[in-house]
């Protein structure tokens, strides 16, 4: 017998379910039972491609059996079952990402990490919610010898080859004390019907109960043992919608989506045609864990024919999607389709496209309150597929939001030109990583002034590689404010007469600031601020920022423009200005104030607060 310790994640994770006190344990029987039909699944796909596995007489069931006097709960299958290779990697570590995801969001803070399990139902160690100890027996389909893994999930566990006439895995929990309620029929019958009624195999539950045989003082009470169907065992999607209910839909979901909240949004579409297929897809309301992280679990599972195929293949849907669950049932697909062809299959890819756009088509009609909710938790999603599915581009655009220089709450881009003027057909947009930072900006100011609405983006991890790409919407002009003229009542006569006047000034600030600037101009941008910075448009490494961006590296610093107001007080009595000394602080501070407004830093802190203060002390 060997004894292993958990791996450092799971001891924290166990510690949380056997000292939890989260009021819906009961998940920890859809969690099972949701394992042991992806187990059947899995051999049942074996069963019907390859030979070494066929066995007419086979079908898919899960057992549960209630044991009052032993106070134990069991639940078994007949899937595929596991070695002690895989007893090891998906018990006693963290075998999947969205679980590595669930711990990496622990707080330590009982209260609020219970209410995370709700969320997330974290498998089999949901178990230790309500059990002392739990063994678990499994045999490998092909293999001939079984394993048991045993844990009171204190730290510690024990693998131990054991003797088991067929392939599966059966789970026996010892209950806790206070957990008494999990062995009544009609409670565990509840929960199955709720969570797992439309598993597409039988769930078979296994009671004693009491019988009264014969009458009057012949009758005779005894204990006897009865087995009974607790769940409808029809593959949900399979069923015409008409005769399905939303808690129908709802139920289904939380048993494949292991979550205790309704989902977002569902679509159920069956197609016929050229291909045949059926997809049901659901929208979490809330993002999955693993969302941002490169090994992320996929949502979607296929089958063909209602054969189980994959659920681990990452391009049934793109990968901006890869928040969508649900099934994807083909009826055209070989059933020992592997693979390799999947990844170049036509049908497949017919598949996918179709169910692309007709989530996207749903995702647009969602209203209100629930588009609030998915902006919330997808908005950087769609922002991805307007970057990478050109097909679709105009659908994501349709969809994505962001906040407003004028309007509360986030803006869409068809609700920007319904006030925007319909003559120039320009959107201007600001991009930074600060949203406080650029609503401040000394670059809004003229179209403040001007009242013209400019979107707010603040992602700029994705807004700044994605946004000038996009170019146009429905004929309107991505304009960024940082690479254009503003909105000025000057004529160029006026403003060629107001750079000549201040030339000598330009010219003389551009000295003092030396290779820092590229460039030193008159603005017609500013309104208040005494000076602003940009990005020279044309400047070769201005068209660099995507590829730097794309790959993970940090942009060199490219020379900036700057601009002055020569309305401003500060640069007027600059003009006039005979201290050079004086005059090069001024120009300097003019430069780093500008950057700093722009959530930039100055290149020489130290300098910038020395000179700061020289300035301070003179004016007292």
């Amino acid at each position: 017998m060997a004894k292993h310790q958990f791996q450092t994640e799971i001891g924290q994770l166990l510690k949380l379910m056997t000292h939890s006190l989260y009021s819906n344990k009961e998940i920890f029987i859809r969690e099972l039972v949701s394992n042991s039909s992806d187990a059947i699944d899995k051999f049942n796909y074996l069963q019907l491609t390859d030979d070494t596995f066929k066995d007419d007489a086979w079908s898919g069931k899960v057992f549960i059996k209630l044991d009052k006097e032993d106070n134990s709960l069991t639940i078994a299958d007949n899937g595929l079952g596991m070695n002690e290779e895989d007893l090891m990697n998906h018990l006693g570590t963290i075998a999947k990402s969205g679980t590595k995801a669930f711990v990496e969001n622990l707080t330590g803070d009982a209260k609020k990490d219970s209410n995370l399990i709700g969320q997330f139902g974290v498998g089999f160690y949901s178990v230790f919610m309500v059990a002392d100890h739990v063994d678990v027996i499994s045999k490998k389909a092909g293999e001939d010898q079984a394993y048991k893994f045993s844990t009171d999930g204190t730290g510690e566990y024990e693998i131990k080859p054991v003797t088991k006439e067929s392939h599966g895995t059966v789970i026996y929990m010892k209950l806790k004390s206070d957990e008494k309620e999990f062995l009544d029929k009609a409670r565990v019958e509840e929960v199955v019907k709720k969570y797992s009624n439309h598993i597409a195999y039988p769930i078979m539950m296994n009671f004693s109960t009491e019988e009264t045989e014969g009458e009057g003082d012949d009758a005779v009470t005894k204990m006897v043992n009865k087995t009974e169907q607790a769940n409808a065992a029809t593959a949900l999607w399979t069923l015409p919608k008409s005769s399905l209910k939303k808690e129908d839909y709802v139920e289904f979901y939380k048993a494949i989506g292991h979550d205790s909240e309704e989902p977002l949004k569902y679509l159920h579409n069956k197609v016929e045609g050229a291909n045949q297929f059926t997809t049901l897809f659901y929208i979490p309301k809330k993002a999955p864990m693993d969302m941002y992280r490169a090994d992320y679990t996929p949502g979607v599972k296929l089958y063909v024919k209602r054969v189980f195929i994959t659920d681990d293949d990452k391009e049934l849907l793109p990968s901006y999607l890869r928040f969508v669950k649900g099934i994807i049932d083909s009826e055209d697909l070989p059933l020992n389709v592997s693979r390799e062809l999947l990844q170049e299959n036509k049908i497949l890819a017919n598949i996918k496209q179709t169910s692309v756009k007709k989530i996207l088509q749903a995702i647009k009609k969602i209203k209100d309150e629930d588009s609030d909710t998915f902006i919330a938790q997808y908005n950087r999603m769609m922002k991805e597929g307007v970057y990478t599915d050109h097909v679709n581009k105009e659908l994501l655009l349709d969809i994505v939001k962001y906040k407003s220089s004028t309007e509360e709450g986030l803006v869409g881009f068809e609700s920007y030109i319904s006030r925007a003027d319909s003559e120039k057909k320009e959107i201007y947009y600001l991009t930074g990583e600060d949203e406080k930072v650029l609503r401040n900006s000394p670059l809004l100011e003229a179209y403040n002034q001007a009242n013209i609405e400019v979107l707010i983006m603040d992602d700029s991890e994705v807004d700044s590689i994605v946004t000038p790409m996009i170019g146009t919407y429905k004929e309107w002009a991505l304009k960024d404010i940082t690479a254009i003229d503003a909105p000025d009542s000057k004529t160029e006569e006026e403003k060629e007469e107001v750079a000549k006047e201040f030339k000598a000034l330009t010219d003389k600030i551009k000295e003092s600031l030396g290779e820092a600037i590229k460039e030193v101009k008159i603005s017609t941008r500013l309104t208040s601020s005494p000076s602003c910075v940009l990005k020279d448009p044309s400047d070769p490494m201005a068209g660099m920022a995507q590829i730097f961006a794309q790959m993970g590296e940090e942009m060199p610093e490219a020379p900036l423009i700057l601009e002055i107001n020569p309305e401003h007080e500060m640069v007027k009595k600059l003009d006039v200005l005979e201290d050079d000394a004086l005059f090069d602080d001024v120009a300097w501070i003019l430069l780093d104030t500008a950057k700093i407004a722009e959530g930039l830093e100055p290149k020489d802190k130290g300098a910038f607060a020395t000179r700061i203060a020289s300035l301070a002390t003179k004016a007292l």
